[in-house]
């Protein structure tokens, strides 16, 4: 396995870490995810992302994390970070052939304000003035699917809970409600959540799926009853504390592989 970091454009602190299978043929192509952590825009959980990208390299997949910037670095913060995301998917455009990726099956899995960056990502990637912003067109933005774990979705929807911590995200809250900027051009999504989620409420995933398949946007969701925020995995590499090692919860990973190998 190569392990390789791609800085970003116009990014000191930014950069895309890869862990890659290598083969001599440069024919062969294997599917790719993009995990893009969380850490509420204040840092992110470094071993926790390596853990989720090896899980993902482990079933044929090369992997990769995004280090995108944090509010200590910019702020108001967005739409940096959703520019970065963009950037990373347009650099493993640009790379195919060299990292093995399959573009046809290239997915960006996002969890918690991971979430947030992966789903305003999917509204806005279509679109003229984010890819000016980005420096990008849509043709190397195109991804078959995107992943949202226990995702911040609005402002409106209970997470950050104070005026101040949103102004160092956004001073316009309602273009980062990932919700209201849902569209038909947005990739087919799979969304996971538990129920009794005590810091980013489970409302914010039932949002954006309604508003997913409003707009008809192929939409996977599974409320699972009960797990705190952060999971992960949900299994012993991931578990942080006590009761986040959580057998059935953990079988989101199963069923996101699933769905994304029966996407058209």
């Amino acid at each position: 396995m190569k392990i390789l970091t791609q800085s970003l454009p116009n990014s000191s602190a930014a950069y895309l870490q890869g862990y890659l299978r290598e083969n001599t043929d440069s024919s062969v192509t294997y599917p790719t995810v993009i995990i893009v952590p969380g850490g509420s825009y204040t840092h992110i959980p470094e071993q926790q992302a390596e853990d989720l990208a090896l899980a993902w390299v482990a079933r044929g997949y090369q992997a990769f994390f995004l280090r995108y910037s944090f509010i200590s670095e910019k702020t108001p913060l967005l739409p940096n970070p959703v520019i970065e995301l963009a950037q990373s998917v347009a650099a493993i455009h640009a790379h195919a052939t060299t990292w093995h990726v399959d573009l046809r099956r290239l997915a960006v899995a996002g969890f918690s304000v991971g979430g947030h960056i992966t789903a305003l990502f999917n509204d806005w990637w279509s679109e003229a003035d984010f890819n000016q912003q980005a420096h990008t067109t849509p043709e190397q933005l195109k991804v078959q699917a995107v992943i949202l774990g226990y995702p911040v979705i609005s402002p409106d929807l209970g997470f950050p809970t104070d005026a101040a911590t949103l102004a160092t995200w956004s001073t316009t809250p309602k273009k980062i409600a990932a919700d209201q900027h849902v569209t038909a051009a947005n990739a087919p999504t799979f969304i996971w959540v538990t129920a009794n989620d005590p810091l980013v409420p489970v409302q914010n995933a039932l949002a954006y799926a309604q508003a997913s398949l409003t707009h008809g946007v192929d939409t996977e969701l599974h409320v699972f009853h009960n797990g705190p925020h952060g999971l992960a995995l949900a299994n012993s590499v991931t578990a942080w504390k006590p009761g986040t090692d959580l057998p059935h919860v953990a079988h989101w990973l199963d069923l996101a592989t699933e769905w994304l190998q029966d996407l058209k």
